[in-house]
Order: structure tokens, then sequence, then C-alpha cells
């Protein structure tokens, strides 16, 4: 394919909920799906963060890109073939007693195509939600480039965070017409809850929730996996 059609970019988004389930089919996952970025929600976050981060990367044959502590978990990790121009972290406003949440955001080129990676992981209390959201899309509705969003927004399409977050952007489930498909939890599949939003300018070209066992003992999530194509920038 000429990247006068496009440039292919394939994108995993994954709540990995910490590590906290079977690491090796975890890591088999990703590198089966051999994306090119993965928008992580629940990556390292506390003690040796760093080297924690770096570890998963490693495990899913990629690298780290952005994310981590600074971001509260979230984490962006790329295949060589993407290169990381500029990288930058966001924390949200902190209500007390509340868990503290933020965003990771990395320019990046693959191709002839740059685009902005962007992840987040918004709040389970539907109160906090609104506020997280808008903070999110602002710097998403602020960005030059082409933007490729991946979220674990914590409510369905329905909500009103989702809409927030979504406006002017493609859903790729929808896209693709699998809406239908749940993204949570593995053990009684019954909300989509996780997304990936791309720019207009983006095509969908395929979208899948993975669904397998392996996918169910590595996490209380299914992974995201879609298939874009990138409009070249020269």
């Amino acid at each position: 394919m000429s990247e006068n059609a496009g440039v292919p970019l394939r994108v995993v988004s994954y709540n990995i909920h910490s590590q906290r389930d079977d690491t090796a089919a975890l890591a088999a996952v990703v590198r089966e799906a051999a994306p090119d970025v993965v928008i992580v929600q629940e990556a390292p976050r506390r003690f040796r963060w760093r080297q924690k981060s770096a570890t998963l990367a490693e495990s899913f044959g990629l690298v780290v890109a952005a994310g981590g502590l600074p971001s509260l978990g979230n984490l962006l990790l790329t295949s060589l073939r993407v290169r990381v121009l500029d990288t930058r972290c966001q924390r949200y406003p902190l209500t007390p007693g509340r868990h503290l949440r933020g965003a990771a955001y990395a320019e990046c080129r693959v191709g002839g195509a740059r685009f902005l990676l962007a992840g987040s992981h918004l709040a389970t209390d539907p109160a906090e939600r609104p506020t997280q959201a808008a903070a999110f899309k602002r710097e998403l509705a602020a960005a030059d480039l082409p933007v490729v969003a991946g979220a674990d927004l914590n409510e369905g399409p329905d909500g009103s965070a989702w809409a927030t977050v979504g406006e002017g952007l493609t859903d790729a489930a929808v896209a693709a017409d699998r809406a239908d498909r749940h993204t949570y939890s593995c053990a009684d599949p019954r909300r989509r809850i996780d997304a990936v939003f791309v720019d207009p300018r983006i095509t969908v070209v395929d979208y899948d929730v993975v669904d397998t066992p392996q996918t169910r003992r590595a996490s209380d999530h299914f992974p995201v996996l879609v298939d874009l194509l990138l409009p070249a920038t020269g």
C-alpha cells in the first residue's frame, strides 16, 4: 500500500489491572497482536515505576514513550517503527480522598505520518469524571496533529464524559460497526467502557475486542485492537 493511501498503524488500548493477573498471558496477548503502539491504563505508577515500566515494555517487545508516575499510571509504548518526537503528562485536579488521575501524550511519526498519541483513565466516581473528561478533551482539541486517543472511561457510550471526549472524533468501534463488543469485565462482559477515538482524517480499517482464554487470564479488561490508516503529512 502506498503512503498516499495512508500510513498503517496498529493500536492496542489496554487496562492491564496493575499486572495483578497472569503476566505471562498479558505479554503473550500483546506480542501476538504485534501493535505499533500500546496505550496502557493501570501501568506502574509507584515505587520503581521507571524500571517496572521498562520491564513491562520489554515483555511486550516495545519501548516506553511517555507516562508512568507523572501521568498517574497511563503509559504509552511504541515499537521501533514509531519515532517519538515529544512527550508530556497531565494530572487532573484532585478531589480530596479520591484517586489522583491523569493522562499521557506523545507526538509521534510513523512513515510519512505524524500523530498525537494520548491515553487516560477516568475516575470510577461519576461526580469526578466530567471535569477529568473536559481536561483531557482540552488537550486533544488543542492538538494540531491527528489524534489517536485510548481511554478507560469507566462509563459507557451513553455517559456525559464519553460524549465530551468523543466530540468531533471517530469512535473506532462505531466506525467498524462493532460497538456491541463489551470490554469489561472479562469474567462477565457487559459494558463497553474502553474506547479508541481518532481524528476524522484517520481511517478505521478494523476493530476488535480480543476475547480469548488468554485475554481472560491476562487482565479484568479485554484489550481493544484497532487498525488505522493515518494521513501522510510528508
